[in-house]
């Protein structure tokens, strides 16, 4: 079954709004006590939990031939051959979230094998929500959004995360990092790599680059840059960004100039 994507994506973004609605009223109440370190550095709460039930819950009425790939494992996630995903974050900035700061935001996409097909965003704190679906373009509260028109590295301004597991190659993404700041308007660490890539889709940011990152972190963004005129591949080549672990995401005109610098510092056989 081929779904009708335009009229899903207005469905998900409900959804993510119903969730996010959720999230907003745990905000002044949220219980410290019940977070849970899943990994080094990687936290969840029952915020994270209650609101992928939702969006779980929700989006297997929408499209329920659709497997799952999801953060906190409340459904089972689907292998490969499944030939539809779900792949959500039901929170992804938990770490923003805990400490009172205010940008964290609920991503969902709907991927045809490895490729998004549908992606949303939606940022909580600013009540934005980013939609959009292959072929169809990218939206900001229904509104089209395109990427930025920066033509030079020395015009942008780059979006990134800091490893917090896996440090292995501190030294050559620190080397990446000081040639970036020495040769743009500088580089911002939101803490939501969702909402870093809906950024580069409207044009805030120009260009976004994070390994050790997960598909349900990058999947929505990852649709809706390319729907917005952006370009995203993994760091040194073309191929699959969504599972790979490694994403770079541009306006397209600085892609080039970007990989330039990574394949400077970056060895292609680096493990994620």
């Amino acid at each position: 079954m081929t779904p009708d994507l335009l009229q899903l994506s207005q469905s998900v973004a409900d959804l993510c709004r119903q969730a996010g609605a959720f999230i907003r009223e745990q905000v002044s109440s949220f219980d410290q006590s019940k977070i849970v370190t899943k990994g080094l550095h990687d936290l969840v709460s029952y915020v994270d939990k209650e609101s992928e039930k939702m969006l779980v819950e929700g989006l297997q009425k929408l499209f329920p031939e659709a497997g799952f790939v999801t953060e906190e494992g409340t459904v089972a996630n689907s292998d490969e051959s499944t030939e539809y995903r779900w792949i959500i974050d039901p929170l992804d900035g938990t770490t923003n979230f805990i400490h009172g700061l205010p940008c964290f935001a609920v991503s969902v996409a709907l991927a045809r094998g490895v490729v998004p097909v549908l992606g949303v965003v939606y940022e909580v704190s600013r009540d934005e929500c980013f939609r959009g679906a292959e072929g169809l373009g990218a939206f900001l509260n229904d509104k089209p959004i395109r990427v930025s028109t920066a033509a030079s590295t020395e015009d942008t301004l780059i979006a990134t995360g800091l490893p917090f597991y896996k440090f292995d190659h501190m030294d050559a993404y620190m080397a990446i990092l000081k040639e970036y700041a020495q040769h743009s308007r500088g580089i911002r660490r939101w803490g939501s790599a969702a909402t870093d890539l809906a950024y580069v889709a409207c044009g805030r940011f120009d260009s976004y680059f994070e390994f050790n990152i997960n598909a349900y972190d990058v999947a929505a963004g990852i649709l809706l840059v390319r729907e917005a005129g952006g370009r995203v591949t993994q760091w040194l080549k073309d191929g699959d960004p969504v599972f790979s672990r490694e994403t770079l995401a541009t306006n397209g005109l600085v892609h080039d100039q970007m990989q330039t610098v990574m394949k400077k510092h970056w060895q292609e056989g680096f493990q994620m």
